[in-house]
């Protein structure tokens, strides 16, 4: 199957100013890996319409699909719909169906106020995403999903589309631990790769209790030739001295 890929998109001043930690980054990465979706690419823009709409055109032109997190609330620096019709150059319209929702949340007609009714301004053309958690809608428009920035109701709207995802072949990870250091291991290790340009093979040193170690993760979608150089990456530490420990890992 081809490879489908993916891009995040973070809007938020407040993300980077460091008031807020992301927490949608490695929950996307994590769910659409084990859908056969790569993810590519992730970026943090502020609050300006000009570096979303660019980043926008960037992305969606580049990777079979993009997630946006944040800026669609009810105050005045959401502007995520905003920008996203702007980049497709569809307008900014009230969304019966939205404004239907948000009026079954509310209840009280006084509730849903001007600012409330500004979460129901979909580009025109969108297909709703469903928020079961506080009723406001994302929407997708051509390969661009846009979610809510809170956490839990992201990943609530995520839970509703990954089903209609459309991914490749699913990416298998093998993890191998020893307490050899990465300048040892570095030379093998790139005669690994070397051999195996179809794996992802990366590096990631560790220190605890006192005591200097690397994880080795490969990844792929061929689980024998995974297997393969699993094997061999073993020999090679138990070649200079070490005790590999392997593991699944995360893909």
């Amino acid at each position: 199957m081809p490879t489908v890929t993916a891009a995040i998109l973070v809007i938020g001043n407040e993300i980077l100013s460091g008031r807020t930690q992301d927490a949608n980054l490695a929950f996307l990465a994590r769910r659409l890996t084990g859908i056969g979706v790569r993810l590519r690419e992730a970026r943090v823009v502020p609050d300006d319409a000009d570096e979303i709409v660019a980043a926008l055109d960037a992305l969606r032109s580049r990777y079979d699909h993009v997630f946006t997190t944040g800026g669609i609330g009810p105050t005045h620096d959401d502007i995520t719909s905003a920008c996203v019709a702007r980049a497709f150059g569809v307008p900014l319209e009230r969304n019966p169906e939205a404004v239907r929702r948000l009026e079954a949340h509310y209840g009280d007609p006084a509730m849903l106020n001007a600012a409330r009714l500004r979460m129901a301004e979909i580009p025109a053309g969108a297909t709703l995403i469903d928020n079961p958690v506080s009723a406001a809608p994302g929407f997708t428009i051509g390969n661009v999903h846009v979610l809510a920035g809170v956490p839990t109701i992201m990943q609530a709207m995520f839970d509703g589309i990954a089903a209609g995802l459309k991914g490749g072949d699913p990416v298998h990870a093998r993890t191998v631990t020893c307490s050899l250091a990465e300048g040892t291991l570095a030379e093998g290790l790139g005669a690994l790769q070397d051999r195996y340009p179809g794996l992802e093979i990366g590096s990631y040193p560790w220190f605890r209790n006192r005591q200097f170690g690397v994880s080795l993760v490969l990844r792929g979608t061929d689980v024998a030739e995974l297997d393969r150089a699993t094997e061999e990456l073993c020999g090679l530490v138990r070649s200079l001295g070490g005790e590999p420990e392997v593991g699944g890992g995360d893909a």
